[in-house]
């Protein structure tokens, strides 16, 4: 009797080799995800910190579902922070799994608003992973990472502290220049016609004509109120 060829043939309940790999593969879902990025003004970009959340989405698997972006100071009131209102909205939604920021900082910098935050996503069963140091709010199996939450207090409160710092520091350099006699802002006497004005504050009138307030205004363009308003008047003429 002749032999009949060997045939491998799969039973229920049994996994082979190769095979039972790619079904896994093929099983498993991917994460989705929204990427938060942040810089407070207008001459701040947020490519390095898009370009390193994408990558890692695409590294791990992710689905990239929306990348929220502001341009917002880091102490700004959670009412202004609509990049942190989309996410928490998402989250909320269901629409997302985990939240991608870049470093604990471009959450924010006020305690009270990053705090809430995290503890909002936490609700939602919604990880917070930030990359600067490579780790997330809550383990694989859905608690809260003991680790993380350490690491996410400590790094908030230094956020905080080092806008506080460079707040001194400039006010420490604007003291110095005075004393030495010093000349700061513009030069005594010069003064920009109204469509001069419009152009060198391109960026201030695109943010009015938004329908932004001159408190917000100033926030995101980096610029004093003091412009926004004069900006905001000649616009007023001009129309």
């Amino acid at each position: 009797m002749s032999e009949k060829p060997f045939a491998c043939v799969p039973k229920k309940g049994v996994a082979y080799f190769g095979t039972s790999v790619m079904s896994l593969r093929m099983e498993k879902k991917s994460v989705p995800v929204c990427i938060l990025v942040r810089v407070s003004t207008n001459r701040q970009e947020t490519d390095r910190q898009l370009s390193d959340l994408t990558a890692y989405a695409k590294e791990h698997g992710y689905i990239v579902a929306e990348v929220c972006e502001e341009v917002v100071s880091g102490k700004a009131d959670e009412s202004e922070r609509t990049g942190l209102q989309r996410a928490l909205e998402l989250a909320k939604a269901g629409v997302v799994k985990k939240v991608l920021v870049h470093e604990v900082s471009r959450l924010a910098r006020r305690n009270s608003v990053a705090h809430a935050f995290v503890e909002a996503l936490v609700a939602c069963g919604v990880s917070l992973y930030w990359h600067s140091q490579s780790i997330e709010t809550l383990l694989p199996s859905g608690k809260r990472n003991p680790a993380a939450g350490i690491m996410f207090s400590l790094l908030s409160e230094m956020a905080c502290a080092e806008r506080e710092t460079l707040i001194e520091r400039i006010r420490s350099g604007m003291d110095e220049a005075k004393r030495k006699g010093k000349h700061l802002g513009r030069p005594k006497g010069s003064v920009l016609t109204l469509p001069a004005m419009l152009e060198t504050h391109r960026d201030v009138v695109r943010l009015l004509k938004a329908g932004q307030s001159v408190r917000h205004t100033a926030k995101i363009s980096g610029k004093a109120a003091s412009t926004v308003s004069r900006v905001k008047l000649a616009l007023k003429i001009a129309a």
